[in-house]
């Protein structure tokens, strides 16, 4: 039999070496690769000899969820995991949007990890017994998933904003002139109905672009 390749994306080196022990543990699943933050995770990915990606949904640089779509665009033969900390019904939205199979929460991952690998190489989704509940509570609340009214690069935007980023240092790091970069702001701001700064934050953290 041949064991699945797992690349191990977290940016704690403790939490990745404590789930990586889990992982190689089994003869079936084999971290082949490890990634400190979402972009790493992409270019990795990028290279090839990847049969699945497992994200920490809060990493600097690229969160999880954005490294997911990426990854679901550029590979979409790639699986997807996303682990989180958190329990919240508007993360396991986003991470299931984004192209996830599953959603594993880290304070359990010791239990459910191996389950979750397994059940995203079969093709079948993977989520804790709370998840599935919010997941039909939606459902029926709303029909289906809401799509985002950003584009990546707006989101990319608004993440570096809520991180306490000024115009000048979003422009540098974007390699960007700082008028775009207050030309995106007004777009988003238009976008989201929202005025400001701590508007903007408080929509990262609901969206999962930042943790809370």
């Amino acid at each position: 039999m041949t064991a699945t390749r797992i690349l191990l994306a977290d940016d704690h080196a403790l939490v990745r070496r404590g789930l990586r022990l889990i992982l190689d543990a089994e003869p079936d699943l084999d971290v082949v690769a490890e990634a400190a933050d979402g972009a790493e995770a992409v270019s990795l990915v990028g290279a090839g000899g990847i049969d699945l990606a497992i994200l920490d949904i809060a990493m600097p640089r690229m969160t999880g969820l954005q490294a997911a779509r990426e990854i679901a665009q550029r590979a979409p033969d790639v699986r997807i995991l996303v682990l989180s900390m958190y329990d919240n019904e508007q993360y396991l939205f986003e991470a299931l949007k984004a192209g996830a199979s599953g959603y594993v929460l880290k304070s359990v991952a010791d239990q459910d990890l191996m389950a979750a690998c397994r059940a995203a190489m079969r093709g079948e989704p993977f989520l804790y017994p709370a998840a599935v509940t919010a997941l039909i509570r939606d459902h029926l609340r709303r029909g289906r998933l809401p799509d985002s009214v950003l584009t990546p690069r707006e989101e990319e935007i608004v993440k570096l904003i809520a991180e306490g980023n000024s115009t000048k240092e979003i422009a540098d790091l974007l390699m960007i002139s700082a008028k775009t970069v207050d030309r995106h702001r007004a777009n988003i701001l238009a976008k989201l109905g929202m005025r400001d700064r701590l508007d903007l934050t408080r929509y990262a953290i609901r969206a999962g672009l930042v943790e809370p």
